[in-house]
């Protein structure tokens, strides 16, 4: 890495520290809280809002990259542009809540911003084959994109997990990237962004002091999904390896949605049915929690991620692989449906 990018992620942490503290006044001022209640994940009202402080300090970082060469514009445009839409609908959602149409559009509209400046995905690595996708490749790009987005906002559901697992997924996939030859725009981003979740984390890692909200959670997910995209336009084996860095998000996530479908439950709705809040709850420890998560990355997903980067032939094969066990550990982990279970934490 460079000495000015270095300097500059290191800037970027400490705007993002500062900028949380300033949103987490301005969220106490004007009452914008989360309130506990029988369902809560968090016992005291927090004020909520904050990831608001790791849009601004990514995407001035980003910009300044590309000013002075260290980022393509393309793929500022995609980050920037795109994850400002979906930070700013979140923002609304914080405040007043924004109906779900809404949202969704907002969130396939950015994605489909970001597959236009990335040249969209036409190819894939399947076993020793390139799959030529055409547009479909780009369809489920976006879909790609809204999903990872809408699972960061599922699974900010206890103190520092989300944040947490976005610098480790960025972090990781900076180190493979290193391993690689993708250009350094994508590890440049990828540092300045994982700098600006680490100011935020000073203020929301258990007990937090602030909430990342919709503004923050969504942005996380939008980042890491084009980043994946941007380091597979290079290296179609990335793609693989970036899902199976954030294995526990989704896994997670897809095996409760297929739960509450299965029973009839609303999946739009809000819960805390996640495996991980079920694991909150029976440990009474938000902390253990995220440290559990990040252990499972560490010992296993980032191995798995390596080999598939190592040995490109098997890369979809490991997804399978390194997923197997944390969809046993979902389903074991997961209790019995609740009634009127309909919480968000931040």
């Amino acid at each position: 890495m460079e000495l000015g990018t270095a300097v500059l992620g290191a800037a970027t942490l400490g705007a993002s520290a500062l900028l949380t503290a300033l949103a987490r006044r301005f969220a106490l001022s004007r009452g914008i809280l989360d309130i506990p209640n029988d369902r809560s994940s968090h016992s005291t009202a927090t004020p909520r809002g904050g990831g608001m402080a790791i849009v601004v300090a990514a995407a001035a970082a980003m910009v300044i990259l590309m000013l002075v060469g260290r980022m393509p514009r393309d793929l500022v445009l995609a980050l920037v542009g795109g994850g400002m839409a979906v930070a700013a609908v979140g923002f609304l959602d914080d405040r007043r809540k924004v109906p779900a149409g809404v949202r969704l559009a907002v969130h396939a509209l950015a994605a489909a911003w970001a597959v236009t400046w990335l040249g969209g995905v036409t190819v894939i690595r399947i076993g020793e084959h390139l799959a030529q996708l055409g547009w479909i490749g780009s369809a489920l790009a976006v879909f790609g994109i809204v999903w990872t987005l809408n699972l960061f906002n599922f699974m900010d559901g206890i103190d520092g997990i989300a944040t947490a697992e976005a610098i480790f997924v960025a972090g990781a996939g900076a180190l493979l990237a290193s391993r690689g030859s993708v250009a350094g725009g994508v590890s440049a981003a990828v540092w300045v962004f994982a700098c600006a979740c680490g100011g935020f984390l000073c203020w929301n890692w258990p007990p937090a002091k602030v909430f990342l909200g919709d503004v923050g959670s969504g942005y996380l997910g939008y980042v890491i999904g084009v980043l994946a995209l941007a380091a597979a336009r290079e290296i179609p084996v990335a793609l693989w390896a970036w899902l199976i860095l954030g294995g526990v998000f989704f896994v997670d996530a897809t095996v409760t949605l297929l739960r509450r479908l299965l029973r009839g439950e609303r999946v739009h709705q809000a819960h805390r049915s996640h495996a991980y809040q079920w694991l909150a709850r029976r440990w009474g420890n938000h902390a253990k929690v995220t440290c559990a998560v990040l252990i499972v990355n560490v010992l296993w997903l980032l191995p798995c991620a390596v080999f598939a980067t190592r040995r490109p032939g098997l890369a979809a094969a490991t997804v399978i692989f390194a997923f197997a066990p944390l969809v046993l550990l979902a389903i074991a982990a997961s209790g019995r449906r609740e009634a009127n279970d309909s919480s968000r934490h931040g």
